[in-house]
């Protein structure tokens, strides 16, 4: 018994000098692990009296339980003194600039084609698209532009073979709808088109939207209101609208909108070369031999098509006088939008 009241009191001598987990570890292990001090004391119950035993085993298990509760209570202590000292040294110095993200945005030319089709789905019409690469009949034929047309020289276009090219606008998806679709057809066309064009108002490839309307009894004054409607919502209501007469294959009578100009307000300039006027789109009744070829009976139905460039559209709202800025990806441009 005196021996295990001597083992208490080394313990207690060496735990109130201990300065570490460590050296904590160290007496927990001398004492209580596996050939610890007490653990040999409770080895030598079996050489004890039977009279003696009882009271030995009881002793030796209350200084275990004192050993290891004072044991955890100095390990707790030091973990928290430890973690305080990390705290202090680890410190977060909240009062330094933060660092700045810079969040992206949507591309002007994004920006400015879901603006175009948003006003013209507010209308009733339908979006449809079609493939980039596209056959020459697509292209060309089926729009009223046989080979060896002249018309084909205002289009310069990329060919990747003989009767395949890289379409030159979206007027092919409007063939192809109305092969699948019989009238009314109320659809416009938004894509990517491909020409053999670079200077400071073309690139080889730019973005154009189409539209179709087909129907019985569809006359020019229903093109000549809505598209007045679509420039008005698009560019203000205050905006002066004029319709030229033009030329193209696939539609017959022809014409272009101009726009009164933007930057001086129709006094003349420099950007409308003095005439007060800036062209935005082309349109025109559908031709009835583009009908024909399509499979509808022009003595019964009528139409009408537009197409704009939605880069000109972008340069107009913006005052940007270099279509290639879209496409060089520098932020000093891009950020503005």
């Amino acid at each position: 018994m005196d021996d295990l009241h001597s083992l208490r009191k080394a313990f207690l001598d060496e735990i109130a000098v201990v300065t570490g987990l460590d050296g904590l570890q160290q007496i927990k292990s001398r004492y209580t692990g596996k050939k610890g001090l007490l653990t040999e004391k409770l080895k030598a119950l079996s050489s004890i009296s039977h009279e003696e035993r009882r009271d030995y085993g009881k002793l030796v298990n209350e200084i275990k339980d004192f050993i290891e509760h004072t044991v955890k209570e100095k390990e707790l202590a030091f973990k928290k003194i430890e973690k305080e000292n990390r705290l202090q040294t680890e410190k977060i110095d909240i009062t330094l600039t933060g660092k700045q993200f810079c969040f992206g945005a949507k591309h002007p030319i994004s920006q400015v084609l879901s603006e175009i089709k948003d006003i013209f789905v507010s209308m009733g019409f339908g979006i449809e698209e079609g493939p980039e690469v596209e056959l020459d009949y697509y292209n060309f034929e089926a729009l009223n532009l046989p080979k060896d047309h002249p018309a084909r020289d205002m289009q310069d276009t990329f060919y990747v073979s003989d009767d395949v090219v890289l379409r030159t606008h979206t007027s092919p998806v409007q063939v192809r709808v109305m092969e699948r679709k019989k009238p009314p057809l109320k659809i416009i066309a938004p894509g990517k088109v491909y020409r053999c064009d670079s200077d400071v108002s073309h690139t080889a490839m730019f973005h154009q939207v189409e539209g179709l309307m087909v129907d019985t009894d569809i006359s020019f004054s229903h093109l000549k209101g809505l598209l007045e409607l679509f420039i008005h919502s698009f560019f203000g209501k205050d905006t002066p609208v004029r319709f030229r007469p033009s030329y193209f294959p696939f539609t017959e009578p022809s014409a272009e909108v101009d726009i009164g100009c933007i930057f001086c307000l129709g006094k003349g300039c420099r950007v409308c070369k003095t005439t007060g006027w800036l062209e935005v789109m082309g349109c025109g009744m559908v031709n009835p031999r583009v009908f024909e070829m399509s499979g509808y009976r022009p003595d019964e139905y009528t139409g009408f098509a537009f197409g704009m460039g939605v880069e000109r559209m972008t340069m107009l709202r913006y005052s940007i006088d270099d279509i290639r800025l879209f496409y060089e990806n520098d932020l000093r441009f891009l950020k503005q939008f």
